[in-house]
């Protein structure tokens, strides 16, 4: 299996963090899972898939094309047979920006594009290699940028980079005095913008930056993940790190 990340165009850079490619050749039809999805992004998937298919956890086929939004709940994808998979990730904010809609409407959900725009479908499909498959996209997603034309809240800009600097480990409070915002008015914003609560997307980051101690494997008990990302206790990391993913840390690494 071969995967490969791309950096966005410049004119997109504000928008998306990068374009991926997976692709696999295995002819066994053995179906391969990822996950865990709980990243704090929303995103975009194209398969191509001759000889195989592409489906959750549930079993339930998945459209062609189709943007998700912030996953939270536990959720895993399967893929079996030939298949080559083109994603975007977005930034946390970027739905509402390049869509128009409220990124709260594809929470723990996603949307078939092919209803929205089945030119860009068609191109997809009929389009070879993965670059210019990219080209297809960054053209209908500038040119949805170009008749939304809203551009990202600088606030819950502001706010996200704050929370992702200090994964997760910030006063909320400090941030809504900061802004001079209510609680409401801040949770609501971020609802509308990110498509979560402020103080959901800081217990993403804390995942995240958890997952990835745990992946690098920098820790020599499980405690010290837990204590160097702002946990209460290692009853707490493994709690909220089964919530995201199904795994406790230990069954995850095996």
């Amino acid at each position: 299996m071969k995967a490969e990340q791309i950096q966005a165009p410049e004119h997109l850079k504000n928008y998306i963090q990068y374009f991926w490619v997976l692709e696999s050749n295995d002819q066994d039809f053995v179906s391969k899972k990822f996950g865990p999805l709980v990243d704090g992004c929303p995103g975009l998937i194209f398969q191509s898939a001759e000889k195989g298919s592409f489906f959750d956890q549930e079993n339930k086929a998945l459209p062609e094309i189709f943007i998700y939004g912030q996953t939270v709940k536990r959720t895993e994808l399967y893929m079996s047979g030939d298949f080559k998979i083109l994603g975007v990730s977005f930034f946390p904010n970027a739905l509402r920006s390049i869509f128009g809609f409220s990124a709260k409407e594809l929470t723990d959900s996603c949307l078939d594009l092919g209803l929205l725009s089945v030119n860009t479908s068609e191109q997809l499909l009929n389009t070879g290699s993965p670059l210019e498959q990219i080209e297809v996209l960054s053209s209908f997603l500038y040119a949805q940028i170009q008749k939304i034309n809203k551009q990202p809240d600088k606030i819950t800009h502001i706010a996200l980079s704050q929370i992702q600097a200090t994964k997760g480990n910030i006063s909320l409070k400090d941030l809504q005095d900061q802004f001079k915002l209510s609680e409401r008015s801040f949770e609501r914003k971020f609802n509308q913008y990110v498509g979560i609560s402020p103080k959901l997307y800081a217990r993403v980051c804390r995942f995240q930056a958890a997952l990835t101690q745990l992946k690098n494997q920098h820790f020599v008990k499980l405690s010290d993940i837990a204590f160097d990302n702002g946990y209460a206790d290692q009853s707490h990391f493994i709690r909220e790190f089964k919530e995201f993913t199904g795994y406790s840390p230990l069954q995850f690494q095996k």
